[in-house]
């Protein structure tokens, strides 16, 4: 895939580590001065969730915060977010990147902000975000938005589309949480025509990371973390 990452950034975002390395058992061996191309496997996914996750959960409630506030002044920035109608976003939970505070500034500018609802067999429906206050727990300690339902395909008619992730690789290629609601997102996007800017939210160090990609994975438009606005010139190319 063509392309790499263009990055904004008060500090250098730290890269994850290498799958090429003796402890990861699905890398397999090459002859010396051979290029290998790593061939990731299921397990190999699994293992890298494990160590995004594991790293997340060492952040405090104070650290969910301020880097909730860091990422809403730099995606509210972007030029897809400040001239957008409609977005579609999510509401984040636990130790993820915090979405709320960029919520409420984009539902004060005026745009219409849609969350996702998770339907029975995984895929997404969509309300609108009418705030915290027409939130609700659902299944799996999700917060779903209280108002209509607008439909599975309310989100093809989005400027733009704020994806939930792991990582993201110099590519673009996201790596989600495996559950694969976000990629019939993608793929109904794709199907309906629509072209949204898709934005990753992640902390500094997830970006640029390795990340397995399969044939399906279609690349961001940007991954912001709290000290940085990654760019990718794949996504412009039609990968």
């Amino acid at each position: 895939m063509g392309g790499g990452a263009a990055t904004t950034d008060d500090n250098a975002a730290g890269r994850s580590p290498s799958p090429r390395d003796a402890a990861d058992p699905t890398v397999g061996a090459c002859e010396e001065g051979e290029v290998c191309a790593v061939e990731w496997t299921g397990s190999a996914k699994a293992l890298r969730r494990r160590e995004v996750l594991t790293r997340r959960s060492a952040l405090t409630a104070d650290d969910v915060r301020v880097n909730a506030r860091r990422l809403a002044e730099r995606a509210a920035a972007l030029p897809e977010l400040a001239g957008a109608r409609t977005v579609a976003a999510y509401v984040s939970v636990g130790r993820e990147p915090g979405t709320r505070p960029l919520l409420e500034e984009l539902r004060e500018r005026g745009v219409r902000v849609l969350l996702p609802v998770l339907l029975p067999d995984d895929d997404l429906d969509w309300a609108a975000y009418a705030g915290p206050d027409a939130l609700a727990r659902a299944g799996r300690g999700l917060q779903e938005p209280t108002g209509t339902r607008l439909g599975r395909d309310a989100v093809t008619g989005c400027d733009a589309v704020l994806l939930p992730g792991l990582a993201v690789d110099d590519d673009g290629i996201r790596l989600g949480r495996g559950g694969g609601s976000y990629d019939r997102v993608l793929a109904r996007l794709a199907a309906a025509g629509a072209d949204p800017a898709l934005v990753v939210l992640l902390y500094d160090g997830e970006v640029p990371a390795e990340v397995p990609v399969e044939p399906h994975d279609r690349p961001v438009t940007a991954a912001v973390t709290p000290s940085a606005v990654h760019r990718f010139a794949a996504a412009g190319d039609g990968g």
